[in-house]
Protein backbone atom coordinates (compact mmCIF):
# COMPACT_ATOMS: atom_id res chain seq x y z
CA UNK A 1 0.00 0.00 0.00
CA UNK A 2 1.59 3.37 -0.91
CA UNK A 3 1.62 5.68 2.07
CA UNK A 4 3.24 8.34 0.30
CA UNK A 5 4.79 10.24 -2.85
CA UNK A 6 7.25 13.04 -2.98
CA UNK A 7 8.69 14.85 -5.60
CA UNK A 8 11.71 17.67 -5.76
CA UNK A 9 13.19 19.55 -8.88
CA UNK A 10 16.47 21.17 -8.31
CA UNK A 11 18.38 23.92 -10.59
CA UNK A 12 21.30 22.18 -11.41
CA UNK A 13 24.05 25.79 -11.74
CA UNK A 14 21.82 27.58 -8.70
CA UNK A 15 23.04 24.51 -6.46
CA UNK A 16 26.32 24.52 -7.58
CA UNK A 17 26.59 27.85 -6.94
CA UNK A 18 25.29 27.06 -3.36
CA UNK A 19 28.07 24.79 -2.31
CA UNK A 20 30.15 27.37 -3.78
CA UNK A 21 29.11 30.33 -1.41
CA UNK A 22 28.64 27.56 1.43
CA UNK A 23 31.16 24.97 1.36
CA UNK A 24 30.05 23.22 4.51
CA UNK A 25 26.54 22.23 2.93
CA UNK A 26 28.49 19.43 1.80
CA UNK A 27 29.23 17.92 5.23
CA UNK A 28 25.66 19.07 6.30
CA UNK A 29 23.63 17.40 3.52
CA UNK A 30 25.34 14.65 2.29
CA UNK A 31 27.14 11.12 3.31
CA UNK A 32 30.59 10.94 3.29
CA UNK A 33 30.77 8.59 0.47
CA UNK A 34 28.55 11.14 -1.25
CA UNK A 35 30.91 14.18 -1.36
CA UNK A 36 33.29 13.02 -3.91
CA UNK A 37 30.45 13.50 -6.81
CA UNK A 38 29.91 15.66 -9.35
CA UNK A 39 27.32 18.65 -8.30
CA UNK A 40 24.79 17.13 -10.91
CA UNK A 41 24.56 14.07 -9.29
CA UNK A 42 24.97 15.64 -5.81
CA UNK A 43 22.10 18.00 -6.95
CA UNK A 44 20.02 14.85 -7.82
CA UNK A 45 20.71 13.15 -4.12
CA UNK A 46 19.29 16.43 -3.03
CA UNK A 47 16.19 16.43 -4.92
CA UNK A 48 15.84 12.96 -3.78
CA UNK A 49 16.29 13.18 0.18
CA UNK A 50 14.04 16.54 0.15
CA UNK A 51 11.43 14.09 -2.29
CA UNK A 52 11.92 11.22 0.70
CA UNK A 53 10.81 13.93 3.35
CA UNK A 54 8.01 14.89 1.28
CA UNK A 55 7.22 11.42 0.96
CA UNK A 56 6.96 10.37 4.65
CA UNK A 57 4.88 13.42 5.47
CA UNK A 58 7.38 15.82 7.28
CA UNK A 59 11.34 15.78 8.52
CA UNK A 60 10.82 15.10 11.69
CA UNK A 61 13.32 12.45 12.92
CA UNK A 62 14.87 12.50 9.61
CA UNK A 63 18.43 13.65 9.04
CA UNK A 64 20.24 14.21 6.27
CA UNK A 65 23.35 12.78 6.56
CA UNK A 66 21.44 9.77 7.99
CA UNK A 67 19.98 9.39 3.85
CA UNK A 68 22.71 8.13 1.27
CA UNK A 69 21.66 7.77 -2.56
CA UNK A 70 23.76 4.79 -3.51
CA UNK A 71 23.13 2.44 -6.34
CA UNK A 72 22.46 -1.30 -6.95
CA UNK A 73 24.99 -3.35 -9.03
CA UNK A 74 22.33 -2.83 -11.96
CA UNK A 75 22.72 1.04 -10.95
CA UNK A 76 19.48 1.57 -10.43
CA UNK A 77 19.55 4.21 -7.46
CA UNK A 78 18.60 3.11 -3.99
CA UNK A 79 18.29 4.35 -0.34
CA UNK A 80 20.90 3.35 2.81
CA UNK A 81 19.24 4.80 5.39
CA UNK A 82 21.17 4.83 8.79
CA UNK A 83 20.92 6.11 12.49
CA UNK A 84 17.72 7.90 13.78
CA UNK A 85 16.23 8.40 9.82
CA UNK A 86 15.95 4.47 9.82
CA UNK A 87 14.23 4.52 13.13
CA UNK A 88 12.24 6.94 11.84
CA UNK A 89 10.96 5.18 8.87
CA UNK A 90 10.95 1.66 10.49
CA UNK A 91 8.49 3.42 12.96
CA UNK A 92 6.02 5.22 10.23
CA UNK A 93 5.10 1.46 8.65
CA UNK A 94 7.03 1.90 5.55
CA UNK A 95 8.61 -1.33 4.81
CA UNK A 96 9.90 -0.16 0.92
CA UNK A 97 10.94 2.73 -0.68
CA UNK A 98 11.09 3.66 -4.24
CA UNK A 99 13.32 5.97 -6.29
CA UNK A 100 13.92 7.18 -8.88
CA UNK A 101 16.62 10.00 -10.12
CA UNK A 102 17.56 11.75 -13.57
CA UNK A 103 19.17 14.82 -14.39
CA UNK A 104 19.34 16.85 -17.97
CA UNK A 105 20.60 19.81 -19.26
CA UNK A 106 20.15 22.43 -15.67
CA UNK A 107 17.81 20.19 -13.85
CA UNK A 108 17.68 17.40 -11.52
CA UNK A 109 14.80 15.54 -10.32
CA UNK A 110 13.78 13.03 -7.81
CA UNK A 111 10.37 11.14 -7.32
CA UNK A 112 10.17 8.84 -4.18
CA UNK A 113 7.25 6.72 -3.63
CA UNK A 114 6.91 4.95 0.19
CA UNK A 115 5.52 1.62 0.97
CA UNK A 116 3.40 0.36 3.97
CA UNK A 117 2.52 -3.70 4.45
CA UNK A 118 -1.51 -3.75 3.63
Amino acid sequence: MIVGIGVDLVDVPRFERSLERTPRLLDRLFSPGERALKPRSLAARYAAKEALIKALGGSEGVHWVDIEVTSEASGRPVFALSGETARTVTGRGVTALHLSLSHDANLATAYVVAEAAA
